[in-house]
């Protein structure tokens, strides 16, 4: 009898442990679920920081973000550390990444 209460109990601490960590969504990196909208929110948010029309960059910046999957550094210029970023033309030709 004590072997199956000692049974319960290691069954019972390790779904206590566990199951927090299959609750807990899962945005913390990029390529995980959700992980490329934190990600672009936030290395947006930082490129169109001087941005003169912010919601307009934010938006481009975001839809180019999660095609490519990266967005160079600074505020502007530094597309070479994005190539995908830097490449995408607008339907008239131009750079649709800010």
């Amino acid at each position: 009898m004590m072997d199956y209460k000692k049974l319960v109990t290691y069954f019972v601490f390790l779904v206590l442990i566990i199951l927090p960590f299959m609750l807990l969504p899962a945005k913390a990196a990029p390529g995980r679920i959700g992980g490329m909208e934190v990600y672009c929110g936030s290395r947006c948010r930082g490129r169109c920081a001087k941005a003169g029309f912010q919601d307009r960059c934010i938006k481009y910046c975001g839809i180019c973000c999660r095609q490519c999957k990266c967005v160079p550094s600074g505020t502007f210029g530094n597309k070479h550390q994005c190539p995908c970023y830097r490449d995408k033309l607008s339907s008239k030709g131009k750079p649709k990444c800010p």
